[in-house]
């Protein structure tokens, strides 16, 4: 059931975007954009550091827009450190007045457009807005700011959302003890051997049928999250750092196990199609991410993988996923987070959390720079892809329920 919030003033506007983000916004545009009077959805792009760069963010923003359907508005809002006293004019001026000229050009209407800086807040559309902008209280002390039908944003900026719990030291013990035993079954010695530790046989002989990704990752989600144990958690962290099973595994928490199932089947062939290449599994992710194909399950699977296709992941299932994925990587050593926070980035991503989904791959690439995946997401993140099913109808295809703000 959709909540609906009324936003009778502009400050008021501007105390519901941070629960409408689930952050509060800094150096940030933000784009409310509109069906009639009620919200159809936000976009968040970082700043623009350079004047050059206006031109690309306002035309990716208004592309976005005009791929939202029944989409008739917008408000854009600058989110800013800098100031109107330091500046002796409203901040970000020119980038709204760019993105409002593209939005109307192509068809929008442009409500307001507003500056949100480090000491004051304005409308590009108000002559009547002061020269040091309107006090930010009028947006703090704002009814709406404390409405109790929002979700309480998180103050740490979008850093905040890729936040882990507080790990169980025990806990946390026995899942690094366990991972390390894991490393070490992938060894072999000088014959090529392979002597399983004993951890491992252990773990395994009491994860039975649970080995297996696909019935993990079901497992996984019919829990609660508080009570999944060691030995889960820590062949979770395992399985996702191997890039044929992360990416299995990263479909089915979204798509479901039969997803699950055909592309675990696909990765099963993955070493074999690296091999004809000469490259490693990282390596032919790489390659098929610019090489998705119709005619392939391999092409099908990355068409999912890039948010090319209509088809809507189930956003409970992903949700139980994220929380999860915290609990494993909360309790993991930090050498062994990049893969499952690729998964939870992708996750994010699919919600359309981007701003999330940028912060746990940032995460990823600051423990190892070096990682695949975490360069691929990052890089393809940076360009401003949205999945496809981000823009299907909602009421068509079963979308999940959240706030909206009227604007009168």
């Amino acid at each position: 059931m959709t909540t609906i919030i009324r936003a009778d003033a502009a400050h008021d506007l501007l105390a519901l975007v941070p629960a409408l983000i689930g952050h509060a916004p800094m150096r940030s545009l933000v784009c409310i954009a509109f069906r009639g009077n009620r919200s159809a959805g936000v976009l968040r792009y970082d700043l623009p550091g350079r004047a050059r760069d206006r031109d690309a963010v306002a035309s990716a923003m208004v592309g976005t827009v005009c791929r939202m359907p029944g989409v008739d508005a917008i408000v854009p809002i600058a989110y800013t450190e800098a100031t109107f006293a330091r500046r002796g004019a409203m901040p970000e001026r020119a980038l709204l007045e760019l993105v409002a000229a593209r939005a109307e050009s192509a068809g929008f209407v442009v409500r307001d457009a507003f500056c949100v800086a480090g000491d004051g807040w304005g409308s590009v559309l108000d002559p009547q807005t002061p020269a040091q902008g309107h006090p930010l209280e009028m947006i703090t002390c704002s009814p709406a700011a404390s409405d109790a039908r929002c979700g309480v944003p998180d103050p740490a900026g979008a850093a905040g959302l890729a936040a882990l719990p507080e790990p169980d030291a025990d806990l946390a013990t026995r899942v690094a003890d366990l991972l390390d035993a894991c490393a070490a079954d992938d060894r072999v010695d000088a014959f090529g051997r392979r002597r399983r530790p004993r951890d491992v046989e252990r773990l395994l002989d009491g994860l039975g049928a649970l080995t297996d990704p696909v019935e993990l990752v079901e497992a996984l989600l019919d829990a609660d999250p508080a009570d999944v144990g060691a030995d889960r958690l820590a062949w979770l962290v395992h399985l996702t750092g191997r890039p044929a099973f992360r990416d299995a595994m990263m479909l089915q928490f979204a798509f479901g196990p039969a997803i699950g199932a055909m592309a675990l089947d696909d990765a099963m062939d993955a070493n074999e199609r690296a091999a004809e290449h000469g490259e490693d599994v990282g390596e032919l992710v790489a390659r098929e991410w610019s090489q998705r194909g119709a005619e392939t399950v391999a092409g099908l699977l990355t068409r999912l993988l890039l948010g090319e296709s209509s088809t809507r992941p189930e956003p409970d299932r992903i949700e139980r996923a994220i929380a999860v994925l915290r609990r494993a990587l909360a309790h993991a050593p930090e050498r062994h987070r990049p893969g499952p926070l690729c998964v939870a980035a992708w996750l994010a991503w699919a919600l359309g959390r981007g701003s999330a989904a940028g912060a746990f791959v940032e995460r990823a690439l600051e423990i190892d720079p070096a990682h695949t995946m975490s360069g691929l997401l990052h890089a393809y993140l940076g360009t401003g892809a949205i999945p496809e099913w981000a823009f299907a109808d909602g009421d068509d295809a079963g979308g999940a329920s959240a706030d909206e703000v009227s604007d009168p």
